[in-house]
Formats: C-alpha cells, sequence, structure tokens
C-alpha cells in the first residue's frame, strides 16, 4: 500500500477515535480498541516507508506485537525510536483484545491504551508522519 492510503486510514482511525472520546470513553471502546490499534499500524508504515526500510507490499500485522521474537524478525533493522515504539504499541496491543472483544472494561484501562497512543503520536509527528 502506498503512503497516501495509509494517511487516508491514519486520517479516519484518528476521526473516529476523536469522535468515541466526545462520545465517552465506556460507551465506546471498541472503537478506541480497533482504531488505536490501525493506526499504530499505519503511521508505523508510514514512518518505515519514508525511510525506505520496507517495500510497498509490506504489511504489519497488529498481532505481531505480542512477540518480541516476531518482531526480531519481522525488523531486523533499526531506525529511530524503535524501542519506544514497539514498547507503546505492544501496550495498546496488549489491551486490544479486551477492548474489542471483552466485557466493558474500566476507564482507566481505556485511558490507558489512549495515553499511550498520545505518545506514539508525538513520536511520529517529530519523525515526520505529519497529517496527524
Amino acid at each position: 500500500m502506498n503512503t497516501d492510503d495509509h494517511y487516508r486510514q491514519l486520517k479516519e482511525s484518528v476521526a473516529v477515535i476523536e469522535e468515541s472520546i466526545e462520545k465517552g470513553l465506556l460507551e465506546r471502546q471498541r472503537n478506541i480498541g480497533f482504531n488505536t490499534s490501525a493506526a499504530c499500524a499505519d503511521m508505523l508504515e508510514i514512518l518505515l516507508h519514508k525511510l525506505n526500510l520496507i517495500d510497498p507490499g509490506f504489511v504489519i500485522k497488529h498481532e505481531w506485537f505480542n512477540s518480541k521474537n516476531k518482531l526480531a524478525e519481522k525488523f531486523p533493522f533499526d531506525f529511530p525510536h524503535k524501542n519506544e515504539i514497539f514498547t507503546l504499541i505492544a501496550k495498546i496491543e496488549g489491551k486490544r483484545n479486551q477492548l474489542c472483544y471483552g466485557k466493558p472494561q474500566k476507564i482507566e484501562a481505556i485511558q490507558e491504551v489512549l495515553s499511550a497512543f498520545n505518545q506514539l503520536k508525538h513520536i511520529f509527528q517529530e519523525a515526520g508522519v505529519n497529517e496527524l
């Protein structure tokens, strides 16, 4: 997928996250779970494309962030803030399925995901992933 498509999807996810925050975290936990996860993958793919580290056919799967071995296999190269980015995405992915498929979560769990997502947005913006 090309960078423009990733930006389009990223904008959609960010808009849904913002709408979900306005409607209420407890009422929209599934939207937050799905869209923070999807936005993380899009931001990372945009960055790696900008750095010419992956080809257009490379697709990041959210479940990779639940395995350090899988991450080492799929991302053997270095890039700025790699460990911090992976740690924050893993934090989001660790709560994703609970938010998307589980019973209603406490507001603190949802806020934790949003906090990690906002930290990621900041890192990616500083790295040149604009239009957030």
